[in-house]
């Protein structure tokens, strides 16, 4: 099934396994996309939600010069353009980083869905709720932390992420994003994301090796970072924080 891993801790103990099946009924074939490859393009229109199965998507906006502000990275178990839902455009860019493995399910669709099942709708509602809180929190890393904090807590929010979906083990996972990826994230740039991963490493904090990411020091990284978990609202059921 596509839908039921990956919506484990992402209030999936609130729904029916008639809701999950309504899901999967609904959504269309699973679809294989490129890496670096565009998927919405800001301003038009949308008819479908896309849920992300396999890889890591971003969400962005770019400056007049074409640089790239990346304002959220979605990994599987993410619907990368729910807010187009009720909007029917987006006025940001979404595109994968790696190649990914989507569902898409028409919004004609999902208004069925959701009339006939209110517990699908309030999941639905919670994604977005949950994106909104995410931004908020981005928001603060880069107005209120420095460089090395700023890469911390995104580490720390990315692992507590995959460990809810069985991709991270409480200490290791795999990142697939490049230097320049981490510094469009983190509003720094590539040369500096490499020192501040250099001091973290010799912090005896967290160690990357390509795409391998390893935390070390979990409570000394989320001190350092001021990073608390409780803005993602992970379920019970979901990993532990």
């Amino acid at each position: 099934m596509v839908f039921d891993k990956f919506l484990l801790g992402r209030r999936r103990d609130q729904l029916s396994e008639g809701d999950i099946q309504a899901l999967e009924h609904e959504a269309g074939p699973v679809r294989k996309l490129p890496p670096r490859s565009m998927l919405v393009r800001e301003g038009d229109p949308v008819s479908v939600s896309t849920y992300l199965i396999e890889g890591f998507m971003c969400r962005y906006k770019d400056d007049r010069e074409g640089q790239r502000q990346i304002v959220a990275v979605h990994v599987p178990g993410d619907f990368v353009d729910l807010h187009a839902y009720p909007l029917k455009r987006l006025d940001h860019d979404v595109a994968t980083l790696t190649t990914c493995r989507v569902a898409q399910i028409p919004h004609a669709r999902l208004d069925d869905i959701m009339a006939q099942r209110p517990s699908m709708a309030k999941l639905l509602w919670f994604s977005t709720l949950l994106d909104a809180a995410m931004h908020r929190e981005w928001i603060f890393r880069l107005g209120r932390l420095n460089a090395l904090c700023r890469l911390g807590h995104f580490f720390c929010e990315l692992e507590s992420k995959l460990r809810v979906v069985g991709l991270s083990d409480g200490c290791k996972f795999e990142l697939p994003m490049t230097q320049t990826d981490l510094a469009e994230a983190c509003g720094i740039t590539a040369v500096h994301v490499n020192r501040m991963a250099r001091e973290l490493r010799e912090r005896g904090m967290l160690r990357t090796q390509g795409n391998q990411v390893e935390i070390l020091d979990r409570e000394a990284l989320y001190r350092l970072s001021e990073f608390d978990p409780a803005y993602l609202f992970i379920s019970s059921t979901g990993a532990e924080h």
